[in-house]
């Protein structure tokens, strides 16, 4: 995943001070102001773009690294911006995705112990991204990098994680880490699986409700994808180019059904 590494899609005090000015509704600008939804708003994708992963990304046998760049790297469908914004559930609800849940703690006080499994992929990227954005530290985001990216991927600084960590304790004027009366809940509730090249390699995409209180409380959705590789029996963040941006949208909304999020939900959950 990536919700973007170049440098304009970085979330700057310019940039932010324009879309505060422009009168957006306070529950976009306290979330989109700090940060979590940058891409979506600096990459507006044609109308009507509603292009989902490949099935033939699906490789049960390895095909190598430009196969692997060529799933990370596909489109996927772009959203507006008021796409992740608080809204009705969707009349008939879409598909489910059962996803494991962690069995112990691993480096960096992340979760883990999740299973050899693309769906264990989904889970240990979900585990990350929480333990990154709901901690909102520099120096906790710096030392969940260290352990979990594998060498020869975005370093710390362009990581897309650490962007929004620095963007949130920015624009709310914190230092580097999350000011002790402000709260930030992460709670992932869709996901899917992008891609896959034998078993050890999966671009995983979670859709992450995020719920930010820093005066007032706000919410939106935020997607995010990321390639995983397998590792020392764990899934890791994978080496290469990062990921497309994975749309954004209010989990169970009709648009986010259309964006391909399937329901997260736990094994043997609704049977």
């Amino acid at each position: 995943m990536s919700i973007g590494v170049q440098g304009e899609q970085a979330w700057g005090r310019g940039r932010l001070l324009a879309v505060l000015a422009g009168g957006l509704a306070a529950v976009l600008t306290v979330l989109v102001g700090l940060g979590f939804a940058v891409y979506f708003l600096l990459r507006p994708g044609p109308n009507g773009d509603t292009r989902q992963p490949d099935p033939d990304a699906f490789a049960t046998q390895q095909r190598g690294q430009q196969h692997r760049e060529q799933v990370a790297a596909a489109p996927m469908m772009q959203v507006p911006a008021d796409a992740a914004l608080p809204t009705g559930p969707a009349a008939v609800p879409g598909p489910a995705i059962a996803i494991p849940a962690a069995t112990t703690v691993g480096p960096a006080e992340v979760p883990t112990g999740f299973p050899h499994t693309p769906e264990g992929a989904v889970g240990q990227l979900a585990a990350i991204e929480q333990a990154v954005l709901q901690g909102m530290s520099i120096r906790q985001t710096g030392a969940v990098h260290r352990r979990w990216a594998l060498p020869g991927g975005t370093g710390v600084a362009g990581w897309p994680l650490t962007r929004n960590v620095q963007a949130f304790l920015g624009a709310a004027g914190m230092g580097d880490r999350l000011d002790p009366t402000s709260t930030v809940v992460v709670t992932p509730k869709a996901a899917l699986v992008k891609g896959t090249d034998g078993p050890d390699w999966v671009t995983a995409c979670v859709l992450v409700q995020v719920r930010a209180t820093v005066d007032r409380e706000s919410r939106m959705g935020y997607g995010y994808c990321e390639a995983m590789a397998w590792r020392g029996r764990r899934w890791m963040i994978a080496p290469g180019a990062p990921a497309a941006p994975a749309p954004s949208t209010w989990p169970g909304s009709d648009i986010s059904k259309k964006a391909g999020w399937r329901t997260w939900t736990t094994p043997g959950e609704g049977a």
